[in-house]
């Protein structure tokens, strides 16, 4: 998947200058980069910690099972007030802190916690003391120049303290991708935190050398609290890993079951599309949940959850992207043309602000309907575990139905050669007249091209759940077929 492109250039004044001085030079970095989002490259897997990291000889830190950390990283982000009485964000504690780094190390740590810092307080530096502050969860994903992908997790709250205060946020970076999990790993810091800042170390100690648990297992975690004592704390990853980043009712709160298709046909298309909310917690969930309804494809172009305001002019950009804004910067969104802009808020006065015009003809009618009545099967009030087995049930049959046929034209010349894709017979191939009208527009993105690269490449003998339930579909219409004669 790519995401959008950290990249961090050094101070220019040693550290002297303001924080928006700081992010300007970063944005122009990044601004050069933006037009490589229409190359067609593989997306790869997350990197072990052997690629980005010096030797364990170097930092002397245990591994987790897998060869992956459990996290990389985690910082608190504090707001400090400038002499102008701009509020800057600092890190004011890092877990673990390395030493021994040689020099491209150091600068590496350094462009990475610029990045947090950003992304952590996305509004800018004006800010006011508050006294009051509703705690918010939320993420984002940085993702290097080499492809290698690492997730940001931050909940930010409000210090404990009186009198009024600027918020502060917890983040942990790491290259898993598992919300729920590391939300309840912020519930334990939170804990700690408000005791002593120093009892937040022997906690993430334990939790970075705990073995990371495969699908559906349990890591359990001893944990000391001054008054509670000793307890164990439970950490368990859902069974269906592709589906433990996300979480579906943010998506079904802010948009009806119609409009969620909507924004699934302008995504499949892969067009640049802006959600505007008023919290990072609702932007980041639904752009996430929107991803996971493409598979088994995978967004391959620009994706930022939570845009920082100094950041705001890549919506500028002419090609695709998922964008998350802020509310309150929803002023700077200047008319960019054809583009799908999308209001989560709960005031809303229309969900859909602009449009193409086209987004109610992208999906066969059929097959919409066909998701519309699975959908509609979900309880009044349904649970995270609810939803993640209902919604990939009714969006994965669309693919099964109108790609699932890829198979029959991978031709293959010679015993030793790879298959080639026959794209002019596949796109000729459906029956429904609307079904190849929207197979000839869908062969034409980036996730299509990347997915068929990937099974020209790979041994016929490997087969995934999309392939199964291709399988499954193609022996239910035999029998069906059967039934007639």
């Amino acid at each position: 998947m790519k995401h959008f492109r950290k990249s961090v250039v050094p101070d220019e004044d040693d550290g002297r200058g303001s924080a928006k001085k700081r992010l300007s030079a970063m944005w122009s970095s990044v601004k050069g980069r933006m037009h490589r989002d229409a190359v067609v490259r593989k997306d790869p897997e997350p990197p072990s910690p052997t690629d980005s990291h010096p030797p364990d000889s170097m930092l002397k830190e245990p591994r987790c099972s897998g060869g992956q950390f459990f996290f990389e990283y985690l910082v608190v982000v504090s707001l400090k007030k400038s002499k102008d009485g701009a509020y800057e964000p600092q890190i004011i504690y890092q877990f673990p802190k390395r030493d021994g780094m040689v020099r491209f190390q150091k600068e590496e740590q350094e462009k990475t916690f610029k990045a947090i810092t950003l992304f952590c307080f996305p509004e800018g530096i004006n800010w006011t003391p508050l006294t009051e502050y509703r705690s918010e969860t939320f993420s984002f994903v940085l993702t290097e120049i080499d492809g290698s992908r690492r997730n940001g997790y931050c909940r930010r709250l409000l210090p404990q303290g009186k009198g009024a205060r600027p918020p502060e946020a917890y983040c942990i970076i790491s290259t898993l991708a598992c919300f729920g999990l590391f939300s309840k790993i912020f519930d334990e810091v939170e804990k700690r935190r408000q005791i002593s800042m120093a009892m937040i170390y022997p906690f993430m100690q334990s939790l970075r050398e705990a073995p990371f648990p495969a699908p559906g297992d349990t890591v359990r975690i001893k944990s000391f609290i001054p008054d509670s004592g000793t307890g164990i704390i439970t950490l368990t990853r859902p069974l269906d890993s592709w589906l433990e980043h996300v979480d579906f009712r943010t998506l079904f709160r802010c948009l009806t079951d119609e409009e969620v298709l909507l924004v699934f046909g302008a995504t499949v298309l892969e067009r640049r599309i802006i959600f505007i909310a008023d919290e990072l917690s609702t932007l980041s969930q639904v752009i996430h949940a929107v991803t996971v309804l493409l598979y088994p494809f995978t967004w391959q172009h620009t994706l930022i959850s939570i845009v920082p305001e100094i950041l705001i002019d890549v919506v500028m950009a002419p090609t695709p992207y998922l964008l998350g804004v802020q509310k309150q910067l929803q002023d700077m969104l200047v008319d960019q043309g054809d583009l799908l802009l999308v209001d989560l808020s709960e005031n809303k006065k229309t969900t859909f602000i602009k449009q193409i015009g086209d987004e109610e003809e992208i999906l066969p009618h059929k097959l919409k309907e066909e998701i519309l009545q699975a959908l509609r099967t979900r309880s009044e009030t349904p649970t995270i575990e609810e939803l993640n087995k209902l919604v990939p049930e009714a969006f994965l049959p669309f693919f099964v139905k109108t790609v699932g046929h890829y198979a029959q034209h991978m031709v293959q010349s010679g015993r030793d050669q790879p298959a080639v894709f026959n794209r002019l017979k596949f796109c000729k191939a459906p029956e429904s007249k609307s079904t190849r009208h929207f197979v000839k527009k869908f062969v034409q993105t980036q996730m299509f091209d990347l997915f068929i690269q990937d099974v020209e490449q790979r041994p016929t003998s490997q087969e995934g759940f999309f392939q199964k339930r291709i399988a499954e579909y193609q022996e239910k219409k035999k029998r069906e077929k059967a039934k007639k004669r």
